[in-house]
């Protein structure tokens, strides 16, 4: 009995895992484009290891004045311009959203909004590669789910790493 019980939660463990494998993978191929505009930081703590901390504009005009310990999870509403950058609309009401507006998850952490993730992570001595980071680029799901693909910088251009 142990050893089908055993067998059996295996087998489900793998079959989440794939599962959302499967809808990353479908949101990293269709998801559509966001670009979010990083909030300024202080450059000394900008570059830690091998990670960038990343805080977003939106956020800071949807969250404005706000006590972070009342909120809850939940979505606001950016407008996309032409560029693909998203402005704050409002917080989700339910409402049909236009054809330039996205659904945005949001989820607060330790007092602070967080839009899939708060840090970009790197290869170590990769740092000054993205230093000119002024947008988070993201793939962004009808629901809302989204996930961070990239950084770019204040032309919109793709940061990578650059060989010496």
């Amino acid at each position: 009995m142990r050893r089908i019980t055993l067998v059996v939660t295996t087998l489900l463990l793998l079959a989440a895992v794939n599962v959302t494998i499967y809808q990353r993978e479908t949101l990293l191929s269709s998801g559509r484009v966001v670009l979010l505009e990083l909030a300024p930081v202080d450059p000394r703590s900008l570059m830690q290891g091998d990670y960038m901390a990343l805080r977003f504009q939106v956020a800071n005009h949807a969250f404005a004045g706000q006590n972070f310990m009342k909120l809850e999870d939940g979505y606001l509403v950016v407008a996309v311009d032409e560029r693909d950058v998203a402005s704050f609309v409002r917080f989700d009401d339910g409402s049909t959203l236009a054809e330039n507006e996205v659904l945005l998850r949001y989820r607060i952490r330790n007092g602070q909004s967080r839009f899939a993730t708060n840090a970009f992570f790197f290869q170590e001595g990769h740092a000054r590669d993205y230093e000119q980071a002024k947008f988070g680029e993201f793939r962004v799901a009808r629901d809302g789910e989204s996930i961070l693909t990239r950084l770019r910088d204040e032309q919109l251009n793709v940061l990578t790493h650059k060989e010496k």
